[in-house]
């Protein structure tokens, strides 16, 4: 193609974000960054200036992506103005030979249980059969029948923690070009697999996530397969489509059906052997294993109120617990713990200043559903203005324990997130961070490792949680019934 004077032109565009259906906050248009047009270009570093492997046979043609942090189902008239938007940029580019569809997999709209099958169709419609669509996916995205109908190859992360999002997404590219360069129109094989598990007990860090995924290798060089992936599903939605899935894309399909299959029930096989990446426990039981630890250092997930999982970002509960331990309420021992969303604590700490004395009732505002505001008085300890995501941010010591506070929701994946609030975690026995399984600069930091299993929107007690609207039966709501993991295939689009 790059010796014909002929570009393929080439749309991109997506909304993405993770919703959570057991939080009370709401997402809107104000919680997602849009970038429009040629100010898509930093996503997709792979391709500096649209540069994809140094090819000079395509004209990409931007149109939007909106992402959000994960949070709780999108208000539904902020999706549509979303969606009519990216619509009507895509409608500026017609004709289009291929588009990136660029999305997460676990959107969930008020009033909706497939909103990336909405989205994929509208842009079906609007695209034609002949546009080849291809989607790179997060593992943990819902994956339904109408959303695999109206694209031509998936492809998905393949570790959790993603180390390979962005691996991914330029493997999706790849595999759009692969299409348009030999003119192939793939098939899919779907299958979904009654299981709803949580990231961090399939974490492909352990076994048996390490192995489950690691094998999917095996597929890659079969021939008649050109991509295959496997979702382990987002578990904090409870809507019919909510489960694992394996989808193989390629053009044999007698053979795109048996690896689907084998894929499936691999999963399916080892759904009984999945556990926590690191000992877990109460957020009690994780501190003592701190304190009994000989060094400092020791990181505490504060899973059930994880921000990049879904979850409000205001839950006191973890310090609650920090505070009602005499060892660091008193200061003998001293802790960290980020963060609580919280502005109007944060604008009392800047009008105390540093070294000034706060009183105030922490978080519990965003989800008052699982959390009570926490009553405290402390001193300031230091402040850190304008922060590109938390905006301004505090640091709070109440005792022996530095709490993070932010004005907006805010993820602690990096240490120099720490270090320029003044704070070492290696300075202190233990840092309570609102995070499921360490990113890796953080799980390169630590000297050991907990997570704490506490309340919130993103709970890890899944069996406890009131899911109404799963296809039942489900693992692990139910535990033995037979699974059906027959694959249906979808012919090609055109």
């Amino acid at each position: 193609m790059s010796q014909s004077s002929k570009k393929y032109r080439i749309g991109i565009g997506g909304i993405a974000i993770e919703s959570s259906t057991f939080s009370p906050l709401h997402s809107t248009i104000a919680d997602f960054t849009i970038k429009r047009g040629q100010e898509m270009v930093e996503l997709y570093p792979f391709m500096p200036n649209w540069n994809f492997r140094g090819r000079d046979d395509i004209e990409w043609l931007p149109a939007m992506k909106a992402r959000s942090l994960p949070a709780g189902s999108v208000v539904q008239a902020d999706y549509l103005a979303m969606k009519n938007e990216l619509l009507e940029r895509i409608k500026a580019t017609l004709p289009l030979d291929g588009f990136v569809f660029d999305i997460h997999g676990a959107m969930n709209v008020v009033g909706m249980d497939d909103a990336e099958g909405d989205l994929i169709a509208a842009i079906r419609e609007l695209v034609g059969p002949d546009c080849i669509i291809s989607a790179g996916m997060d593992l943990h995205g819902n994956v339904t029948a109408r959303l695999v109908e109206n694209v031509d190859i998936f492809t998905a992360y393949r570790l959790a923690p993603h180390d390979d999002a962005l691996e991914t997404r330029e493997r999706s590219v790849a595999h759009l070009l692969y299409c348009l360069d030999n003119k192939v129109r793939p098939m899919r094989a779907w299958v979904r697999i009654p299981v709803i598990l949580p990231g961090e007990r399939t974490s492909t860090l352990v076994e048996p996530g390490k192995s489950v995924y690691a094998s999917l290798k095996e597929s890659d060089p079969v021939p008649g397969v050109l991509d295959a992936s496997l979702w382990v599903g987002y578990v904090w939605a409870d809507e019919p489509r909510a489960s694992a899935t394996a989808v193989v894309t390629g053009t044999d399909a007698e053979v795109i059906k048996r690896e689907a299959e084998k894929i499936a029930k691999r999963y399916w096989d080892a759904r009984f052997d999945f556990d926590m990446v690191v000992p877990f426990g109460t957020a009690e039981w994780c501190i003592e294993q701190a304190v009994a630890f000989p060094e400092n250092g020791v990181i505490i997930s504060d899973s059930g109120d994880n921000p990049t999982a879904g979850g409000a970002n205001d839950t006191p509960c973890f310090a609650a617990a920090l505070l009602a331990d005499k060892r660091f309420a008193s200061g003998e021992l001293t802790a960290i713990t980020a963060s609580i969303a919280d502005p109007a604590a944060v604008k009392a700490c800047y009008a105390a200043g540093v070294g000034g004395e706060v009183e105030a009732s922490l978080g519990g505002k965003l989800d008052p559903v699982n959390a009570k505001p926490l009553p405290v008085k402390g001193t300031v300890y230091s402040l850190f203005p304008n922060d590109p995501v938390g905006g301004d941010l505090a640091v709070l010591k109440v005792g022996g324990v530095h709490i993070i506070l932010t004005s907006r929701r805010k993820p602690y994946h990096f240490i120099s997130e720490f270090t320029k609030l003044g704070l070492d975690p290696k300075d202190h026995k233990l840092t309570g961070v609102k995070i499921g399984y360490l990113e890796p600069d953080l799980r390169r930091y630590a000297t050991k490792a907990f997570l704490a299993v506490t309340p919130g929107a993103v709970n890890q007690g899944i069996t406890s949680l009131d899911y109404k609207r799963v296809i039942r039966p489900i693992f692990p709501l139910d535990q033995e019934f037979e699974a059906d993991l027959t694959a249906t295939i979808f012919q090609p689009i055109a």
